[in-house]
């Protein structure tokens, strides 16, 4: 069950999060920060990290162009995060089931944010006319009630009386709908996949295969060179009397793997692509300067 105190400062970190996405930029407002916050106030952290990086890849690839709203993934995570953890329900369930349909749904609250906003630009426009400087302040200030209003509101009324709604949901998920759960917990899998996936849609990816072969090489073998290196300080710890092993057990703990062929490959084959593409054009560039050159002798 979530506590009274817990939703009040859930609801006080909705407004304060879309203030810090439109005016502070001090990433507080971001899916991922949003489960970092929500999973310490439900005594969770590792649960709203889960869901709050999650949600994080799944919109990589979404912006916001103009005027446009988008689907407010801080409160999704934040509500599916409170809910999951109160409930005890799957981290990827939750996600699938409560994050992303209320990110989807809180559009419609950023639409009515933005069109109350608009009502007091338009009226601190009219105070500068008369400069009535007073009347400016409390109008100004009144945008930013709007804005975060559009957010505590819907998450105060879900935290306080969407409880029942959710244990219901997570009881049916794990009884007689147990196979509709399995296939969300897939879906909240691919999210990020997802997210990707519309991220690559917009880059410039062919031009810059090189570098997206580099990326992903490099992250993998950091990856196995922090297990490595995990591995390595427990060998030090042992050796070093910290632990003590029982007899006729091994020293080392782990396994020691050098690069693969495949690996040794694409760093390769990235490195010659981007020589390739850096001096393809030079031979041409080198003939164009030489009959350039040529013209001038011959003036």
């Amino acid at each position: 069950m979530i506590q009274w105190w817990q939703i009040i400062l859930l609801t006080i970190y909705a407004g304060f999060q879309i203030m810090d996405e439109l005016h502070w930029y001090s990433s507080a407002g971001s899916a991922v920060f949003s489960g970092f916050i929500t999973g310490l106030i439900m005594g969770d952290l590792a649960t709203g990290l889960l869901i709050g990086g999650s949600m994080q890849m799944a919109i990589l690839g979404v912006g916001t162009f103009g005027g446009a709203s988008r689907i407010d993934a801080n409160s999704g995570t934040l509500i599916a995060t409170a809910f999951a953890v109160s409930a005890n329900m799957d981290w990827q369930v939750a996600l699938s089931v409560i994050g992303v349909p209320v990110a989807a749904i809180l559009v419609y609250t950023d639409i009515a944010g933005r069109m109350a906003n608009t009502f007091w630009g338009h009226a601190c426009d009219a105070d500068i006319e008369k400069m009535n400087w007073s009347a400016y302040n409390f109008h100004y200030w009144m945008g930013a009630v709007s804005w975060c209003l559009s957010r505590m509101l819907p998450v105060f009324l879900a935290l306080a009386f969407g409880q029942p709604l959710v244990e219901a949901i997570t009881v049916a998920l794990d009884g007689d709908l147990k196979w509709l759960g399995d296939g969300l917990t897939l879906a909240g899998g691919m999210l990020p996949a997802v997210g990707f996936a519309i991220l690559l849609r917009y880059l410039p990816v062919k031009k810059h295969i090189a570098y997206l072969i580099l990326g992903f090489v490099i992250a993998a073998l950091l990856g196995t060179a922090f297990s490595s290196i995990v591995t390595v300080a427990g060998d030090v710890a042992i050796l070093g009397g910290a632990i003590t092993l029982p007899e006729g057990t091994a020293l080392v703990g782990g396994s020691y793997k050098g690069l693969s062929m495949l690996t040794i490959a694409l760093i390769g084959f990235a490195l010659a692509y981007i020589y390739y593409q850096q001096h393809q054009n030079a031979p041409v560039a080198a003939v164009s300067a030489g009959a350039e050159g040529d013209d001038e002798d011959e003036l």
